[in-house]
């Protein structure tokens, strides 16, 4: 969607990449903070019930296009990874980073397929992130699965972990196309001419 309204702009190649490095790192930013926030809220269960770093990712996603929301979404956890380590809860634990990684990966992937699509009809962001939701859970199911062997994240903890998140994704389905469907009227409301 950006990429739309920067080329709508007439903006530079430097003021695109320059534009989405800031947006990016405002959302990992918000990835980060957003789960203490609920984590302090709610408790340790409200990360899980709340998914609330998958929300900055899916509009990430909807907002930078597949690639930067690409990264975006394998960057989100390990910053936070990184930064909570140093507290000593780090946040997610270690033996969920990978997948929480892929699966944000693809929940940022798959939303931002329809970035260009958005700019032109937000409401097409709905659609974007059940999608991407449907996508990011269905990945993080099947890396369960195969790797449970060697790993203690079995396919049956994964499952649990996807139902307790049912909430949360719902509440995501509204919030983020409404952000969406926000910032893209702000974004492409006209300047009245001077007179």
């Amino acid at each position: 969607m950006l990429e739309s309204v920067l080329e709508r702009k007439n903006a530079s190649f430097k003021v695109k990449i320059t534009v989405k490095t800031v947006v990016s790192a405002a959302i990992i930013a918000l990835a980060v903070i957003l789960p203490q926030l609920i984590h302090i809220a709610f408790g340790a269960s409200g990360g899980a019930r709340w998914l609330p770093m998958y929300l900055p990712v899916l509009l990430g996603g909807c907002l930078l296009g597949w690639q930067w929301g690409l990264g975006v979404g394998l960057l989100s956890p390990i910053v936070s990874y990184l930064i909570t380590l140093a507290t000593g809860s780090p946040m997610p634990v270690a033996t969920r980073l990978p997948y929480m990684a892929v699966e944000l990966g693809v929940f940022a992937a798959v939303s931002g397929l329809f970035s260009k699509k958005i700019a032109e009809k937000s409401w097409l962001a709905f659609p974007a992130v059940l999608l991407a939701a449907v996508a990011g859970r269905t990945v993080f199911l099947l890396l369960a699965a195969i790797f449970q062997t060697v790993s203690p994240l079995s396919a049956s903890v994964a499952w649990s972990q996807i139902q307790a998140g049912l909430w949360g994704l719902a509440l995501q389905a509204v919030v983020v196309p409404a952000i969406v469907m926000l910032l893209t009227f702000v974004l492409n409301e006209k300047k009245p001419r001077d007179k």
